[in-house]
């Protein structure tokens, strides 16, 4: 995973500014991504959504835009990275539980993903990984709440 192995000893300065993400990803078949990340249970924002793009809602932070390879590329300069050979970002979401991350990791490999690394378990920290139908690399991780805040 790629989270530090010993938990923290202290929380983060809280940040000043609220921010959003939103992760922008090419995909081959935008109804068949669509169908996959609806599977894991992510929303979808029709009002940014189109036959070339999908919104994936995570969170009210954060916004997955799933969009074919030629609307992809009106959005930067260069090549796309081949998934199949090389990545160009690790994601990682959390999870609730152990079993939350079981039950995504499991779902999205029925769904027609593939394993990526064997699972991790540093006790207080759990994940599992898989690639999508696109091969973009995703991470699910469990963090035990005590040891985020720095209890023991």
């Amino acid at each position: 995973m790629s989270v530090p192995v010993n938990p923290p000893t202290s929380r983060p300065q809280e940040p000043t500014v609220s921010r959003m993400l939103f992760v922008n990803l090419p995909v081959a078949d935008v109804a068949a991504s669509r169908a996959f990340f609806t599977g894991l249970g992510l929303s979808v924002n029709e009002a940014f959504s189109d036959e070339n793009t999908v919104s994936l809602v995570l969170n009210d932070q954060c916004t997955i835009m799933l969009l074919n390879t030629p609307r992809f590329t009106d959005f930067i300069v260069g090549d796309i990275c081949d998934t199949s050979s090389a990545h160009e970002v690790l994601l990682a979401i959390s999870a609730d539980s152990r079993d939350e991350v079981d039950h995504l990791a499991d779902t999205a490999l029925a769904a027609g993903g593939s394993a990526w690394k064997d699972p991790q378990d540093h006790g207080f920290m759990f994940g599992r990984s898989f690639r999508d139908i696109d091969g973009h690399v995703w991470e699910v991780v469990w963090m035990d709440p005590a040891a985020i805040s720095g209890e023991s």
